[in-house]
Order: C-alpha cells, then structure tokens, then sequence
C-alpha cells in the first residue's frame, strides 16, 4: 500500500497561500519549497503540494477549473478533537479563507470547513465513534 500522500493544488498568488497556512500553524518543508511550489506539511506522510499556476500547468494538458466557482473535489483531514476541527476553521476565518457552511454533527462524526485563498475545500473531521447500524 502507498506510504505517503502529496495532494497537488495550483495557486495563484503563492507567497499569499503560504501565509495563509502559517496562520493556521502549519510548516512547509524547505527541501521541497521555493518560488515554484511549497511543501505543506499536514502530518506525518501527509502533505499538499501549493503550485504556483503557470508551474502546475507543466505537469497537465487539462484545464483547470476556478476552485471557487467549481468543485473537483476537496481535502478532508482528520483532527484530535472538535476543538481542534473549530480552531483551525476561526484561523482560516482570521487568515481571509472562506466558510461555506456551518458544522456538521452526526453525533459519532463532528465536521467543518473552509476555503482557501483559492477556493480549494479543506474539509476537518473528528471522528469520536462508529456510525449507527444500517
């Protein structure tokens, strides 16, 4: 099975989608980051590669889509707590990221998000339990 996970998100302003995780908390590793692209680090194994557009364009022939007018689909990532879900979603508030809708609880499941500087969907999840039976 695959041991780490790099999520590959274009950016159209990268100093800019840089200080808007750095308010959240998050580093970048600097190995892997420099005027073309950042190395976000999102835990262990876990990271999002923020390209800048034109560099992003190397690596396909498709279009991209306006993350804030389509979707394609959005990063969801676990957290330790319902405290950490809402405190990562005030900072991305504070930080100029957008909250598309409120939290969502289903009990055994707390959720909610927000939208970077681009428009990409980061979706936040504590699980405290399984789900009812079906």
């Amino acid at each position: 099975m695959h041991k780490q996970i790099y999520v590959n998100l274009p950016c159209k302003d990268l100093p800019a989608s840089k200080a808007f995780f750095e308010a959240l908390g998050y580093a970048f590793n600097p190995q892997f980051t420099n005027d073309k692209g950042a190395s976000l680090i999102l835990g262990d194994n876990l990271f999002a590669m923020l390209l800048a557009e034109d560099f992003a364009k190397t690596f396909t022939s498709k279009a991209f889509v306006d993350p804030k007018t389509a979707t394609t689909g959005w990063v969801c990532l676990s957290c330790e707590s319902r405290e950490e879900v809402d405190t990562l979603v005030a900072k991305a508030r504070a930080a100029g990221g957008h909250i598309p809708s409120e939290p969502q609880d289903y009990g055994f499941m707390y959720g909610h998000g927000f939208e970077d500087l681009d428009g990409h969907h980061w979706e936040l999840v504590h699980m405290s339990g399984m789900p009812p039976q079906a």
